[in-house]
């Protein structure tokens, strides 16, 4: 029976497409909202849960997406904060920052991180909201963003190291909807010198080889996987 079970294994391992993301082969992670929790989770050392919205429209307002907060005492979780806006109204920040306190109970929380699809060109911009946000926020939170590869590619050097010292990390994206964005390679060559910590963010079932860049970059902290909901 011992032998079947490792020739299974042996044959599984061969099945697998080389450059498959694979989402056991990592343990940190997103969970949005509407994506069901998946066994990967319970090895998991860090968790990114999607806590709520910022949204912009007829009335700008804060919209929670998780009907009540984690209890994950063994995992370091971060509250993830989406939004599609920088003007955000007051009472949107009391509510990130009376969740943090909430979540504080129960979980080993790291901190916040803020998920905005900044363009290279507003950089500047996005750097002012950054550095006030950490002015209001409590001290023993840490600060997270998610950030596009044209960054390194395209991005002003003096907007980037505006953020030095602000955030205590950036999640590269590498993906667009389902997928890799192809030629991810050629941006991870040009992130030598970045002046933040960072993690490199891929998506579950996306095709990814390391590029050998990332290793010797001593910014480079690892990976976070986001998760899907399987296709029907």
């Amino acid at each position: 029976m011992k032998r079947f079970v490792l020739l299974l294994a042996l044959l599984l391992a061969a099945c697998r497409e080389p450059d498959r993301l694979e989402a056991q082969d990592y343990d940190a992670f997103w969970l949005w909202a509407g994506v069901a929790p998946q066994p990967v989770l319970d090895h998991a050392r860090t968790i990114y849960l999607l806590e709520g919205e910022v949204r912009d429209g007829e009335a700008l307002r804060f919209v929670p997406l998780l009907a009540q907060p984690p209890r994950l005492r063994d995992k370091a979780v971060w509250l993830v904060v989406r939004t599609d806006t920088l003007d955000w109204p007051e009472n949107a920040y009391e509510r990130v920052f009376r969740d943090l306190e909430t979540w504080r109970a129960g979980n080993g929380l790291q901190g916040v991180q803020l998920d905005f699809g900044a363009r290279t060109r507003d950089l500047d911009r996005y750097a002012e909201f950054l550095r006030d946000f950490r002015r209001r926020i409590p001290p023993r939170y840490r600060l997270s963003i998610t950030g596009l590869m044209d960054w390194s590619a395209n991005g002003d050097p003096q907007a980037l190291a505006k953020l030095e010292g602000v955030v205590d990390e950036v999640v590269v994206q590498t993906y667009q909807g389902r997928g890799t964005i192809p030629g991810y390679e050629a941006y991870f060559a040009r992130m030598r010198g970045f002046p933040i910590p960072f993690r490199v963010g891929l998506v579950q079932d996306g095709r990814w080889v390391e590029p050998p860049e990332l290793t010797t970059n001593p910014a480079f902290r690892g990976y976070v996987v986001f998760l899907l909901e399987p296709r029907r």
